[in-house]
Parts: C-alpha cells; sequence; structure tokens
C-alpha cells in the first residue's frame, strides 16, 4: 500500500495526469481488492495528480452506493477524481461467488448500471441524491477492449479508456466506432479517448529487457494458475520454459514496450497516431519498485525534452 502512495507521488512529481488503481480479488501482494479506499490514502497524501479506479467492477455493487462513495471522494477531493468502470468479475469463479449471487445477470444489465450511476453522480434523480453532492463530479469513464464497451461509452456521452495492453481487437477501429457513435449528453463531454499501454524503460535497451523479464514471466506464471508475485529478475532468468511457453512470451513482448527512453517514447507516439487517443496511461510491472519508478522518471524526461 506504502509503494502504491509512493508510486502516485513520484507520478505527480514527474508531471503524470493520472493515477488509477484496478479492483482485483484474491490475488497476494496486491492491495487492490478495494480501491475506492486507497484512493482515499493515496489522495492525502498528493495534491493535484488526478486519483480513480481502473477499473471498478460496477456489476458487484449498487449503482447508488458507488455514486456516494465517489461523491465523497470527490468532495475531499476536488477536482480530482475519476470513475472507472469495468464489468469484469476481478477473480476466479469463488471470488465471484463470494462476491456476488448473480453476477451474469448483473453483467447482463451492466449498460442500465452504467445509466443509474450516471444520473445519480450527475444529481440527475428524480428521488435521491447521492450526498454529499461535490462541486465538481466525479468523472465516469468506461474502461475496455471491445466494441461493445466503446459504443456503451459513446451512446453515454462517456470518455472511455481502451486496455491496449490486453487486446488482440482492432483498437483504432473500435475507437473510431466510439467517436463515429458519441452523443453528448447535459454535461457536454465531448468524447474522449485514453490509451493504456504496457511499458517498461531503462537507460539502456538490455537493461529494459533484463527487468521486463520478471513481468513477463509472471504473466506467464499467472496464465498457467500460478504467479502469487513478480518474480525477481534473477528467480525469472532460471525459470524453465517449455516450448509452447517461448511462444507466449513472444506474443507477451509484441504486446508491450520495452526499452530505452527514445525507443519508449517514440513508440507511444506512434500509438497515439495511430489511435488518435487523447491521452496515454502506462503500466508497468516490475519485481522492484525503484526500477518502477525510475521507468516512469525517464519516459516522462524523454517526453519533457520533445
Amino acid at each position: 500500500m506504502d509503494a502504491s502512495v509512493k508510486l502516485a507521488q513520484a507520478g505527480e512529481k514527474f508531471g503524470y495526469m493520472r493515477f488509477w488503481i484496478a479492483e482485483h480479488h484474491d490475488l497476494p501482494g496486491i492491495a487492490s481488492s478495494v480501491p475506492e479506499v486507497m484512493l482515499g490514502y493515496i489522495g492525502a497524501q498528493t495534491t493535484q495528480i488526478r486519483i480513480g479506479s481502473g477499473a471498478l467492477l460496477l456489476p458487484h455493487y449498487k449503482p447508488y452506493k458507488v455514486a456516494e462513495i465517489f461523491n465523497m471522494l470527490a468532495t475531499l477531493f476536488p477536482g480530482r477524481i475519476d470513475i472507472g468502470l469495468g464489468r469484469a468479475p476481478g477473480g476466479s469463479a469463488e471470488v465471484t461467488n463470494a462476491l456476488n449471487d448473480n453476477f451474469l445477470q448483473k453483467v447482463y444489465a451492466y449498460p442500465e448500471l452504467v445509466e443509474e450511476l450516471v444520473r445519480f453522480v450527475n444529481n440527475e434523480d428524480d428521488k435521491l441524491r447521492a450526498a454529499p453532492i461535490p462541486e465538481t463530479p466525479p468523472m465516469p469513464w468506461i474502461l475496455g477492449t471491445s466494441k461493445k464497451s466503446a459504443l456503451l461509452a459513446a451512446k453515454n456521452g462517456l470518455a472511455y479508456a481502451f486496455g491496449q495492453f490486453m487486446s488482440d481487437a482492432d483498437g483504432p477501429a473500435i475507437i473510431q466506432a466510439y467517436r463515429d457513435a458519441f452523443q453528448s449528453g447535459p454535461t457536454g463531454q465531448q468524447p474522449q479517448v485514453l490509451l493504456t499501454v504496457s511499458a517498461i524503460c531503462a537507460e539502456t535497451a538490455a537493461k529494459a529487457e533484463e527487468i521486463a523479464t520478471s513481468s513477463l514471466i509472471w504473466k506467464l506464471q499467472t496464465a498457467n494458475g500460478g504467479g502469487e508475485y513478480v518474480p525477481s529478475i534473477e528467480e525469472a532468468k532460471s525459470y524453465v520454459l517449455e516450448e509452447k511457453d517461448k511462444e507466449k512470451l513472444e506474443k507477451m513482448k509484441r504486446g508491450m514496450i520495452i526499452g530505452e527512453p527514445n525507443h519508449v517514447v517514440r513508440k507511444l507516439e506512434q500509438l497515439q497516431e495511430q489511435y488518435h487517443a487523447d491521452e496515454i496511461m502506462i503500466l508497468t510491472i516490475t519485481h522492484s519498485h525503484a526500477d518502477k519508478i525510475h521507468s516512469y522518471k525517464l519516459i516522462a524526461e524523454e517526453m519533457n525534452r520533445r
């Protein structure tokens, strides 16, 4: 938890605009089962960086309660709160059953849940107010990797975050469909696209590749039913790979940006142009917290030089 605070503080110092926390359950070493609590903790120890959920898994909750929580956060930290929304279960089947007695039905009702939440956040409900009502409401985002999620965001006049790092879909076409279908609501929100990219940066390409080994092996272990924690570089290097694992690793690497600062920023610029994204959010998974912060620092410094 303290590592998350230090990362948010570092991001603020380096000039990053947003810091989001995902919702996962029953994952050792990941303090994100209750992102709204972590956001309060982080918000109290930062001053200007926007903070939010990426994503809060709405099918598990009642929209009214979510609106109350994020309205409180927006009251405590004015103009800094985002509500990123998703529909994934956030864990195993056992986790889903422990959290929710009718998850699938709630997933089917997700579009209605989104509409209800937006109504409460914008204080537009005829009967209920999700108090406290902040001066600046929290900003809702739809997070996704499909045309379905993009069109849901467009229909509701919401900003859209596309998870490029976890999708094999035609992202540029999905984002264009979002822009084409966008319906501006009463708040006057314009189409806004955030692209989430996995990147690891170091002074040299070789060093970045070495650091990335931990993340890659962890993803492989997770896909194979293990991966309780991100292994050290030494542990990752000693991991015995089968032939099918090597193919998976190469595919994973193609979905990441790994390299020295000029290479990483150049790739980010190419993605921004390809996707016509308004913002890029960087996900960096490393064993060493120092390596993670240093990666963000190098990218920010290179961006500032351009």
